[in-house]
């Protein structure tokens, strides 16, 4: 498949999916794939055959260099 688009089902995305090592404990994380041309898919990982967001590879950047400075430190709830 060549064109990916917002809201497509994540399974038909081919590739592996990762996710963080900590959702292991209760299996509820997003998972992300790198794409041939270097966008993003990310899928809710209990749901894996629902809508995958495709995000540009700069606005990928702008995530993480956002979640290293602690920029969205306020979404993330202690259990």
């Amino acid at each position: 498949m060549d064109a990916y688009k917002n809201g497509m089902p994540g399974d038909l995305i081919p590739g592996t999916w990762v996710k963080s090592q900590k959702s292991e404990a209760n299996g509820t994380c997003l998972e992300v794939l790198q794409l041939p041309d270097g966008q993003v898919a990310m899928r809710n990982s209990t749901d894996p055959t629902g809508p995958a967001l495709i995000i540009q590879s700069a606005e990928m950047e702008s995530f993480i260099d956002g979640a290293k400075k602690g920029e969205f430190d306020r979404f993330a709830f202690a259990n």
